[in-house]
């Protein structure tokens, strides 16, 4: 079926009322939303794992079976699962060895189908495998790319297709099973997981996990190295290497209140504990909401919990997309655009509704931004993405994001917000540990919030929001006060008789620091970036999100005084949303890339793998040196 087509007339189907779907009529759907992935769960389906691994530091690689209970159809002739670059040796079936087993043709970024011959009436699948140096999800640390220096660090990151990097399974968000494992890593090491953990090293190197509710494949995460536990609330805590564990607990201790402030929005949390983990400064992500810990970069440690607002953002995850999950790639906005808007839900009851207006307002502007880098692929700006054919990451831009959330802030607009959270509540508990797309979202909306009124459901625009492209002229005005006065230090700075004496910072928090920069002209010289950094020392900043924003300004403005610091920025730091807007300038700035590609090549081995494939398309870069194209 033509894919427009289907769309219009499952929302036909859903907004006239439509039959009830039965149980094999919804499994026909769930398959052909899979479009990322090669499993068939409508055939058979794994709905409990139980790995067994190994973590071999010195050969980089895990070794590992992974044992699966299945559910099969009366008519299942076999399973299939995901797997790329992994090296698969044995299968059993029902504990019993098989050969009826083959690894299809690789798909380019999906890998290879592992197809498994069983009967309707098997209960397990083992697969007996080793990751290999093509394990994408995979990142091996060695100890001085660590904060103590000492000792080899490992991590994973699952999200969005890369857990079949690490572990056969059916990877698709469409697929949610429990998991229990048995991990063994060197003696002195932890091993954490997006499971119940330990909160002390074991000295025999074997950890045992257990997640009791059913995730995606994209949620499975560990991660081994030198660390300790510190108890932050009563639920609440957090991971970190050992000299970094005081630093970390200080800046999260916010934690438990916005747990707390979340619970009173939207509901009980429903993962019992909630920790953060502070990963080596080469994650490529902010955060990633793995269910019961969170991993996180070192880089919103700024000193004054100013860059809080990724933990409500991975917290507010355990309702938007942990509990309640996108069904396919192509809603991805379901989970972050709705996380977006809790998070700022939590750090307006936390920290006050101007401290969320500043947040909302620079959002703002990532959009803008983002809609611009976008005008000539505008079917990329709608929130329902059609990715068929394309790798997931390509969804995974601000549109999902902050488009997401001034959707979802305009309705709250135009309903109001006691009726609005009523509606999320009972969205979130009526569609827990479940999964569900876009129309099926829209139907909810349009009969239990707007009761079937057509006119307002027109009124609000809802489906230009959802299928059309950019920012639909109902979307929401916010202000802020304490921008508007950034707004006249900048005028009055930038005027030819300004000086940065005459700014008045005080009080000043990372986001006004944050918009003042963002207002600066890209051709105000290198006099006036002079004046600024000896007056706030800008280029020897300790806080990342002011550092980057400076960067940038100093190669708009040819500042060759931040050169070195750049270059340390981005040998130093692996996240992705910081490295990508640099090494674009530094290449604007200087079309032959040359010195963007210095940086790059000494900087990439301290990427992980979701950075560089995007740094290696933007540099025309492969591990020889740059290419043409």
């Amino acid at each position: 079926m033509n894919r427009v087509v289907g769309i219009v007339s499952l929302i036909a189907l859903i907004s006239c009322g439509g039959p009830q779907e039965s149980k094999e009529e919804k499994e026909v759907k769930e398959e052909k939303a899979l479009i990322h992935s090669f499993a068939r769960p409508g055939e058979a389906r794994v709905n409990h794992l139980n790995l067994i691994a190994s973590v071999d530091f010195e050969n980089r690689k895990i070794i590992a079976t992974a044992h699966y209970d299945i559910d099969a159809a009366n008519d299942a002739e076999k399973i299939v699962f995901d797997t790329r670059n992994l090296s698969i040796s044995k299968v059993f079936v029902d504990s019993v060895e098989t050969k009826d087993w083959w690894v299809g043709p690789e798909v380019p970024f999906l890998g290879q189908p592992l197809e498994v011959t069983i009967k309707p009436q098997t209960k397990r699948v083992s697969i007996e495998y080793v990751t290999t140096d093509g394990a994408e999800a995979l990142q091996w640390l060695n100890p001085q790319q660590t904060a103590g220096k000492k000792q080899p660090f490992l991590f994973t990151q699952s999200q969005a297709i890369l857990a079949r990097t690490w572990i056969p399974c059916q990877d698709s968000p469409g697929v949610r099973y429990t998991y229990e494992a048995t991990v063994t890593v060197p003696s002195g090491l932890m091993a954490v997981m997006s499971a119940a953990n330990p909160t002390e090293i074991d000295s025999s190197g074997v950890y045992h996990f257990e997640m009791e509710q059913p995730i995606p494949s994209y949620l499975m995460a560990l991660a081994v190295g030198d660390l300790v536990f510190r108890e932050v609330g009563a639920n609440t805590g957090v991971y970190a290497e050992p000299s970094m564990v005081d630093a970390t607990a200080f800046e999260f201790e916010d934690m438990q209140k916005m747990l707390e402030s979340a619970e009173s929005i939207y509901g009980k949390y429903a993962w019992d504990q909630y920790d953060v983990l502070l990963l080596p400064p080469s994650f490529p992500f902010g955060g990633m909401e793995n269910p019961r810990l969170t991993f996180a970069t070192p880089t919103i440690l700024a000193g004054d919990k100013s860059l809080t607002a990724l933990v409500a953002h991975e917290l507010a995850h355990s309702w938007s997309g942990n509990l309640v999950t996108n069904r396919t790639w192509n809603d991805f906005w379901l989970n972050e655009g709705f996380t977006v808007y809790f998070e700022r839900r939590i750090m307006e009851d936390v920290y006050g509704k101007e401290y969320a207006d500043m947040l909302t307002l620079l959002g703002k502007q990532d959009l803008e931004k983002e809609l611009k880098s976008l005008a000539d692929s505008p079917e990329d700006t709608h929130l329902k993405l059609s990715l068929e054919g394309r790798d997931p990451d390509d969804g995974m831009s601000d549109i999902a994001y902050e488009k997401g959330y001034f959707f979802l802030r305009t309705v709250e607009e135009n309903v109001g917000r006691e009726r609005f959270d009523q509606f999320l509540n009972e969205h979130f508990s009526s569609n827990a540990f479940q999964t569900i797309i876009t129309e099926e979202f829209l139907a909810h909306l349009k009969e239990d919030l707007l009761l079937n009124d057509e006119v307002k459901y027109k009124e609000l625009k809802i489906d230009e929001w959802v299928y059309g492209p950019g920012l639909p002229d109902n979307c929401i005005e916010v202000s802020s006060t304490l921008f508007d006065q950034v707004n006249a230090q900048v005028e009055a700075f930038i005027a030819e008789e300004g000086t940065a004496a005459a700014i008045d910072t005080t009080n000043w928090t990372t986001h006004q620091w944050l918009h003042f920069l963002r207002q600066l002209p890209s051709d105000m010289g290198v006099a006036k970036m002079k004046d600024l950094d000896s007056r706030f020392s800008l280029t020897k900043t300790g806080n990342s999100e002011i550092a980057a924003e400076w960067f940038l300004r100093a190669i708009e403005n040819n500042y060759s005084v931040a050169d070195s610091a750049i270059e340390e920025f981005l040998i130093r730091v692996g996240r992705r949303k910081f490295l990508m807007p640099i090494y674009t300038a530094l290449a604007e700035a200087d079309p032959s890339k040359e010195r963007a590609t210095a940086i790059y090549a000494q900087a990439r081995p301290n990427y992980h793998s979701v950075s560089t494939n995007s740094l290696d398309e933007l540099l025309d870069f492969n591990s020889d040196g740059p290419t043409s194209k």
